[in-house]
């Protein structure tokens, strides 16, 4: 069983008790944090020091950067963007200073190390998308913009966190017709046959204030359940749906 997360968003509190409901699954055998683990909340550092040292009997975690881990490291120079145009349109001025004030140089340095993603099996797990940690992927993106996402890096099953949803977009078998016209001809029509293929919204952890999403996978029966913990003031947990 594979337990991933994403968008704790420096959110500590959502974080512990999204570990306390994980102690309760069984046969679980790797953890995923798919980005946004940082982002402009005073706990941030102390959230990065809480995953970075697990503890007695947890898994340690697989962490691949995200939206907000970009930002930082645009913010210190270090990323695909001299500054952070999308983070200051989006968030405001204000959100650009906690960011800065919120996750140290040493964090960044850090952050700048995790992975893009990760191709298990037959499964990308990546924030975005294979385009990129900004791609946000939902329920109503378009099929053919889903099958290219997954036929970039060859993926069945594609696990993102950018939407901070929960969902499952199944690709039915079938075919796909392309043709390309030059100045100079026009090529033969080819075509593509797609296996049955899926996406999956892997929820957010730290958005919500109170309540927390992630996803449970069985990569031997290809099974996804959804759960929600709830926390502080309305305390419990709960699956949300198998499939």
């Amino acid at each position: 069983m594979w337990v991933i997360l994403s968008g704790i968003e420096g959110n500590l509190a959502a974080y512990e008790a999204v570990m306390a409901d994980i102690k309760r699954q069984r046969y679980v055998d790797a953890l995923y944090i798919l980005g946004d683990l940082v982002g402009p909340t005073k706990e941030s550092e102390q959230l990065v020091e809480r995953v970075k040292s697990p503890r007695r009997g947890e898994l340690e975690p697989m962490i691949c950067k995200g939206w907000w881990e970009e930002q930082c490291l645009n913010l210190h120079g270090l990323g695909p963007s001299g500054d952070s145009p999308e983070l200051l349109a989006k968030y405001g001025g204000d959100a650009v200073k906690m960011l800065w004030d919120c996750v140290s140089r040493s964090t960044v340095q850090w952050l700048r190390s995790l992975d893009f993603g990760f191709f298990e099996l037959d499964c990308l797990l990546i924030h975005g998308s294979s385009l990129g940690v900004s791609d946000e992927l939902t329920p109503e993106t378009a099929p053919v913009q889903m099958l290219d996402r997954l036929s970039r890096m060859q993926a069945n099953n594609l696990f993102c966190g950018r939407s901070g949803l929960t969902f499952q977009y199944q690709l039915q078998g079938g075919s796909v017709m392309s043709e390309i016209t030059t100045l100079d001809s026009k090529i033969s029509p080819q075509t593509v046959t797609v296996s049955p293929r899926q996406v999956i919204g892997v929820g957010n952890v730290g958005r919500i204030p109170g309540q927390a999403t992630y996803t449970l996978y069985n990569p031997n029966n290809n099974q996804v359940e959804f759960k929600t913990v709830y926390y502080g003031n309305k305390k419990g947990f709960q699956g949300d749906e198998s499939k």
